[in-house]
């Protein structure tokens, strides 16, 4: 398959699910279920991709500097550190296990 085929399938299905949204009748938009929903979405998959990005190799699971990072910000979260912070604790315990490691 080609490449400009394929960005062209990609283009279509983004149009695609676009105007679908717009489709959507205003009342089905104003059920609670479906404000509970949407305000939840974004926060779920946001955590995939994380976790996708943090333990994952290909196809299979690993546990190196990026886990140790996060688990860091994790920390730094409960600790209730403004995100500024949580972020620079996450790059330095990354970057020193890498560099502990390396």
């Amino acid at each position: 398959m080609s490449i400009w085929i394929a960005i062209g399938v990609t283009v279509v299905g983004c149009y695609a699910v676009k105007l679908a949204g717009l489709l959507v009748p205003a009342g089905v938009l104003e059920r609670p279920l479906v404000r509970r929903l949407a305000a939840l979405l974004p926060v779920a998959l946001l955590a995939a991709l994380t976790a996708q990005q943090t333990f994952a190799d290909g196809q299979s699971l690993v546990l190196d500097a990026r886990a140790a990072g996060v688990g860091a910000a994790a920390v730094a979260l409960v600790l209730r550190a403004p995100f500024l912070v949580v972020v620079a604790v996450a790059v330095a315990v990354t970057a020193g296990v890498r560099a502990l490691s390396g």
